[in-house]
């Protein structure tokens, strides 16, 4: 990359001051403005380079504009973009077809970003309850965990328990009981004749990186199978290669009833998202049931074409578990006064800093003024998910810089 190439005439606090300015304060951004991307590098506009260690929340395992979704892109965007679902397009079924050899269900319906697939997912299992279960029109509930991120719609806060998250966006949507993450005797007491389906992150990753113990997704499936409960999987974050697998059911042999995918669906590009599920759920929905404008367009089918492949053919997969083993492990052997517990799986991993230092936040602002970008998570711990691309070197070069930061008091 050429330092040159993305130098603007424009400082960084010229940038800022127009967002502060202009822009609603939904966000609390650290102070850096990036201009350009490469890989598992990105440069400010005054030419200072970082490692990224967020991945735009994972929705760029593949690297910051990679080349060959970057040219599908290209030459999709020159052929035609949107058609809308009233017409049919020649990206679409090659599309399906792959995401579905890949996941191994039978039918996905694409939407646009995670939260839409997040609802797409509830309105399918409330049908399926109506229509398949026999639940009584207006009882279905669908149980969810305590911790839980599945995006911020006010259907998808009403089951939050992130005190902010609803704050003055009541009333509500009602239909929803919350259980203890990780815990599947709980799920067994929870579940009722009206329970339709079971929501869960297979890792909690805005909770912190929290992972359940092993076998409780397992455990789970079993649960809902055993009482006719859907068992819904939200991989937007997690799925896609980012903890060495194709998605963390694989490690436990769970073929849920759906998953739900976004973020590196699309390597950053485009926003796209899925649902997958098999006929016997899928097949609920008819003509006119649900829809988007722009979910299945061709811009974004061929851009999800190349993204997958790009996983795929890169092994990004096996790369995610070797470096992921290896920047965990090397993270756990920093002997810091602050650190309670390192944990995670794959390339994503976060550091817990102990309750009596404050918060993690003036250590990610530390990180980022010695060249590495993380991003604070439930106040306490540091997230570190690097693009999956990353090699042992990139790594080695980030931990000669967080051990010191770690190290401080």
């Amino acid at each position: 990359m050429n330092r040159d190439d993305v130098l603007t005439t424009h400082t960084a606090e010229y940038y800022i001051d127009l967002e502060e300015r202009y822009g609603a304060h939904n966000y609390h951004p650290l102070d850096v403005v990036i201009a350009s991307g490469e890989g598992v590098w990105v440069t400010d506009v005054e030419g200072k380079r970082y490692l990224d260690c967020l991945s735009a929340y994972s929705a760029v395992n593949q690297g910051h504009a990679h080349p060959r979704i970057r040219q599908a892109l290209i030459e999709q965007s020159a052929r035609v973009t949107l058609t809308a679902r009233a017409f049919r397009n020649d990206q679409l079924g090659p599309f399906y077809k792959e995401l579905c050899e890949i996941t191994g269900y039978q039918r996905a319906l694409p939407m646009n970003s995670g939260a839409e697939a997040v609802e797409t997912a509830i309105k399918i299992a409330r049908k399926w309850g109506y229509t398949v279960k026999g639940v009584p029109e207006g009882m279905a509930e669908i149980i969810v965990c305590e911790g839980n991120f599945h995006g911020r719609t006010t259907t998808i806060i009403s089951f939050s328990t992130e005190p902010q998250y609803r704050e003055h966006f009541g009333p509500f949507t009602p239909g929803f009981k919350v259980i203890p993450f990780g815990d599947a005797a709980a799920l067994e007491r929870a579940i009722t004749p009206h329970t339709v389906a079971f929501l869960v992150e297979p890792i909690q990753g805005e909770n912190g990186v929290i992972v359940p113990p092993m076998g409780y997704l397992k455990a789970a499936a079993e649960i809902c199978k055993r009482n006719n409960v859907l068992l819904i999987d939200d991989e937007i974050q997690t799925g896609l290669c980012r903890t060495g697998r194709w998605l963390v059911q694989h490690y436990e042999d769970v073929h849920a009833d759906m998953v739900i995918l976004g973020k590196a669906l699309s390597g950053g590009f485009y926003p796209v998202s899925a649902v997958v599920a098999d006929d016997p759920v899928m097949g609920v929905l008819k003509p006119g049931d649900h829809g988007s404008t722009f979910g299945g367009n061709p811009l974004g089918a061929a851009v999800a074409r190349a993204a997958l492949a790009v996983l795929r053919d890169e092994n990004l997969a096996e790369n995610a578990a070797k470096m992921g083993e290896y920047f965990q492990d090397q993270l756990a052997e920093i002997n810091s006064p602050i650190v309670k517990e390192v944990r995670g799986r794959g390339l994503l991993i976060g550091v817990e800093l102990k309750p009596e230092v404050g918060g993690a936040r003036r250590y990610v602002e530390a990180l980022r003024d010695v060249g590495i970008l993380s991003k604070e998570t439930h106040v306490n711990t540091i997230r570190f998910a690097p693009p999956l691309v990353i090699k042992k070197d990139e790594i080695d070069w980030a931990l000669e810089r967080i051990r010191p930061v770690l190290m401080q008091g």
